[in-house]
């Protein structure tokens, strides 16, 4: 997150009614930036409208977000609409960024998913909706763009219940007119409970007019629907139906509302984020029907009263303010100076954008940053005995992509270290290590964009530049034969010598042994004191082996030498052990191991024959697929691949699966490797080893 400003407010909080959170998620490019605009500009909290693509938006304004025209992280804006307090968290609607979108989402009160007017995105909608629905958040679609929209919005909620567990619920029918060049276009909407008919307008709110006559069968049609729907839940609703009673609007609204807390229906709204079509009644709608903070602590099985609890949902590292903590109160008052759970509170503060808002207390259902509680970090919760982790927020997902990182400067080394320390702890789906099979250090993540922002934030946050390279392969190496060496190390220098003789025997062992040693030595020829040095001369020979790689699967046997009196030593036997295995290693066909990996695909079922080729063409082989469980509408495909074909096909999975498919993998096997790919391999080992 780009660095705030911190301003400091005075006098009282406008409004008086609870403060709730509203999460606007959605697929990458559905919308979700422009219409938090639109309800910034609607509810007063701004002046005039921005634009993600001119860089002027009160969200997504990190300078890695600005660069991308791209959500990267959470962005947050607190208002006051018709004396309530609300805040409203636009979270990235990437998967590679999808940790940060679970996270807001997890401490919302309601989810607006945002989704365009078409049917082949819908299956986009399936990773966010199934993170909302197995945690009962209730949540409205709101349909964007339908200015634009060809297709029929009964096609398309057809589409829509396909992905979704709960019933959808139409709240308004599009009113369209034909264009200029012979299309259709929508300008304006039915609202099926008050059975009013709105005109929008290019700016501020729509117009009601007279509801035209060429609606009201699909109108009818479509209020139907909803009473039918409300009626499985409503036993009098479901008797004035029979009865052929019409219903009065009150017991609408009160269906409407009991039935989304409790997350039995999605209601579906139409409009268009970037011109504020349906914006102000997506805010009537979400006034009425969202739940307040006690019933979301209820719902989370958090305590919402008595002493003040707050759980962290993102951390942030500003140069001015040091950490930050994002929050949501979930109980009582917290107070600058504090001290809740045995840490003192610093400073509270409001975030706007890219503004921070600085106040002496805030209450319980608001979301403050709170400066400089080092202990805390992301999916904690700050409460009264001491810092605990919420048994329920999301844990971040398994890593699908990585890079080796080395600085640029060899001076930023232990910087480069301490900055990936802070970057990690504001994103937890991302992580490093320092790999000693390769003496990498790998920075890994969600994907290619993922990796490239965080390795932005290290040039342009921590001034560290860093080059970056594709992760080397754990190769290994093993024989094919057997063989028997014999070998001596004899040097005479002043004083005593040294002096060593010893007869060893190589084979090679099942896949998976590893070294076995073996002393078969009798009459002493080699004294019982050396025969350990024996053993740790050839282990530390098979750290490279005639290939350039750690040898594995041998077993060597010490059957005969000679020693000295006066001139052996540990060190001569351990020399005589090395000397003995780089001889005899060329002569028992050394050859190549690469790991191999269980890799199991997911994406639409749509997609699998593409995940079938495209494994298959990284020499992967197909072990089968099935449904995935609990995912209506998802396959997963196993296989067996080579770790060397995967380091980038998470890049492809994406581009075959509408930018929602993943991966898990982990290794299952060593597997000879020949021909013209092993040479190559071999080749480029030697290379690096030169260079």
């Amino acid at each position: 997150m780009a660095e705030f400003k911190t301003e400091t407010i005075t006098g009282g909080r406008p409004g008086s009614g609870a403060h709730r959170v509203v999460a606007l998620c959605g697929p990458y490019l559905s919308g979700k930036t422009s219409l938090l605009e639109s309800i910034l500009y609607a509810t007063g909290a701004i002046g005039r409208r921005g634009s993600t693509r001119a860089g002027t938006s009160i969200g997504d304004g990190a300078v890695e977000a600005r660069k991308r025209n791209m959500g990267t992280e959470i962005n947050v804006a607190s208002v006051d609409y018709l004396g309530d307090q609300w805040t409203f968290l636009d979270v990235p609607g990437s998967i590679e960024f999808q940790h940060d979108a679970f996270a807001g989402l997890a401490v919302c009160d309601a989810a607006v998913l945002v989704c365009e007017p078409s049917v082949e995105r819908v299956m986009a909608l399936t990773p966010l909706l199934k993170f909302i629905e197995d945690r009962h958040i209730p949540h409205v679609i709101f349909v964007n763009k339908i200015d634009s929209a060809e297709v029929r919005v009964r096609d398309l909620l057809s589409a829509l219940q396909s992905v979704s567990r709960r019933r959808l619920v139409l709240r308004q029918v599009p009113i369209r007119r034909a264009a200029a060049d012979g299309s259709e276009e929508t300008v304006g909407y039915v609202d099926l409970v008050s059975e009013r008919a709105y005109r929008y307008r290019s700016s501020g709110a729509s117009d009601l007019i007279e509801m035209p006559a060429e609606v009201l069968p699909r109108e009818a049609e479509a209020r139907r629907d909803l009473l039918e729907t409300l009626s499985e839940f409503d036993d009098a609703l479901l008797e004035q139906l029979i009865e052929d009673i019409a219903p009065e609007k009150s017991l609408i609204y009160r269906d409407l509302h009991d039935e989304f807390c409790t997350d039995k229906i999605v209601p579906v709204l139409l409009g268009a984020g970037d011109r504020e079509n349906g914006v102000r009644r997506l805010l009537k709608a979400l006034r009425h029907d969202t739940p307040v903070v006690e019933e979301t602590a209820r719902r989370r099985a958090l305590p919402s009263d008595g002493a003040p609890m707050a759980e962290c949902f993102k951390v942030l590292h500003q140069s001015h303010t040091g950490k930050l903590s994002l929050c949501r109160i979930w109980a009582g008052t917290l107070a600058e100076g504090q001290t809740v759970g045995g840490q003192r509170i610093g400073s509270i503060l409001r975030p706007f954008g890219q503004r921070l808002d600085k106040f002496a207390e805030a209450r319980a259902g608001e979301i403050v940053a709170l400066a400089k509680v080092e202990a805390l970090s992301s999916g904690q919760l700050l409460g009264p005995a001491a810092i605990a982790a919420a048994a329920d927020f999301p844990a971040a997902d398994d890593p699908v992509f990585g890079l080796a990182l080395s600085a640029r400067n060899r001076n930023d080394e232990v910087k480069l270290s301490g900055a990936l320390q802070k970057i990690v702890e504001e994103d937890p789906s991302l992580s490093f290590e320092q790999r000693g099979e390769t003496h990498e250090l790998l920075l890994r993540g969600q994907g290619e964009m993922h990796l490239k922002v965080a390795i932005d934030k290290l040039a342009g946050r921590y001034n560290v530049a860093v080059e970056t390279t594709t992760p080397r392969v754990a190769y290994r190496e093993t024989i094919q034969a057997g063989t028997q060496q014999h070998a001596r190390y004899k040097r005479q220098t002043g004083g005593h010598g040294q002096f060593a003789d010893i007869k060893v025997e190589i084979k090679p062992l099942p896949r998976g042994s590893g070294f076995r040693f073996v002393d078969r030595i009798v009459g002493g020829v080699v004294p019982r004191n050396f025969i350990p040095a024996v053993e740790e001369g050839l282990a530390e020979s098979l750290k490279e082996g005639p290939l350039g790689q750690p040898v594995v699967d041998l077993e060597a046997t010490l059957f005969d030498g000679q020693y000295h009196a006066v001139d052996s030593s540990e060190m001569s036997f351990k020399m005589a052990a090395r000397i003995a295995m780089s001889e005899a290693m060329p002569k028992c066909r050394p050859v190549l191991l690469e790991p191999i990996l269980r890799v199991t695909v997911a994406g639409p079922a749509e997609s699998t024959p593409r995940l079938q080729r495209l494994i298959s063409g990284r020499r992967g082989q197909l072990l089968g697929y099935d449904a995935r469980a609990d995912w209506p509408g998802w396959d997963e495909v196993s296989a067996l691949m080579p770790e060397a074909e995967i380091a980038d096909m998470i890049v492809e999975i994406r581009s075959v699966t509408q930018g929602i498919g993943t991966f898990r993998a982990e290794f299952d096997h060593l597997q000879e490797l020949a021909g013209r790919t092993a040479e190559r391999i071999v080749e480029e080992i030697r290379k690096r080893q030169a260079a």
